[in-house]
This record gives structure tokens, C-alpha cells and sequence, in this order.
């Protein structure tokens, strides 16, 4: 998959993340359903807001967790001191093409929150992601 320039390689990922965004987008509650990225529902506890956003992690080919910067300056992850994040929110899906926004951790100790939105995006080919990792449903704000 890796430097494919196949469309179909990028196909499972590609139908992973089509289906969360659907997801986010008519976010819903339901009560049972096996805790997969594609299942059915996005779900929160009964005791907060519904949730929103799927959080998301994607894998490199050589095994590295993508990261980017959780700002729209010049700012290059793996330099000391950088503000990046390597947990994403699915925006927009065209074939092989995302569209993800940066979650950047949630500073604010009182919230039940673990992410806040930020207004960094960047759109990736799918063929350069071999692995998907999909973290608990929770609410972001500003969205």
C-alpha cells in the first residue's frame, strides 16, 4: 500500500474513514454495538453531551504515527517545542483523498474533554497510511 499509486490499495482505509466521517456528520446514540472503527453509532456516556468526532490515528508505512502541527505557521513537528498532535478528526473523504483537521490535547484540566479542534488541516493520500487506529468517541467543541 505504501507509494501505491493504485487507487484500490487505499480502499479499507479509505471506507473506514468515509464511514466516520458519515458518522460525525448525523452523530447519534445507541446503546449496544462492538467498540470497532466502523461501528455504527458514535457514542458518550449518558451523563454528557453526544459525541461528535471519532478521534483517529494514522500509521506511516515504516510504523510511525503521523503527526502535524496543530497550528497554521511554519512549525515542523519533531523540532523541540513544537506544538503537534497525532490525533486527527475525519473532515472530508474523495477517493484516496482526506481531509483531516488536527485535535490538539485539551489543556483545560477541568474538562472530561481530551481534545479541542484547531483550525489546521491538511489533506493526505491514503496510499502513504498502512495502519488506522481509532480512539474513543468523545465531543469537541467549535465544530
Amino acid at each position: 500500500m505504501c507509494n501505491n499509486t493504485d487507487t484500490e490499495s487505499c480502499r479499507c482505509i479509505a471506507e473506514i474513514l468515509a464511514i466516520i466521517n458519515v458518522l460525525q456528520q448525523n452523530a447519534c446514540t445507541a446503546e449496544t454495538c462492538l467498540d470497532t472503527c466502523d461501528r455504527g453509532f458514535l457514542g458518550c456516556g449518558t451523563n454528557s453531551l453526544n459525541c461528535n468526532t471519532r478521534p483517529v490515528m494514522l500509521y506511516l508505512c515504516n510504523g510511525t504515527p503521523l503527526s502535524m502541527p496543530t497550528t497554521k505557521d511554519n512549525t515542523v513537528c519533531g523540532v523541540e517545542g513544537a506544538a503537534c498532535s497525532n490525533v486527527f478528526r475525519v473532515e472530508k473523504l474523495d477517493g484516496c483523498c482526506c481531509t483531516l483537521r488536527v485535535l490538539a490535547p485539551n489543556t483545560d484540566t477541568t474538562s472530561e474533554f481530551p481534545y479541542v479542534s484547531t483550525n489546521s488541516f491538511f489533506t493526505m493520500n491514503l496510499n502513504c497510511v498502512c495502519c488506522l487506529r481509532c480512539l474513543s468517541d468523545t465531543y469537541v467543541e467549535c465544530l
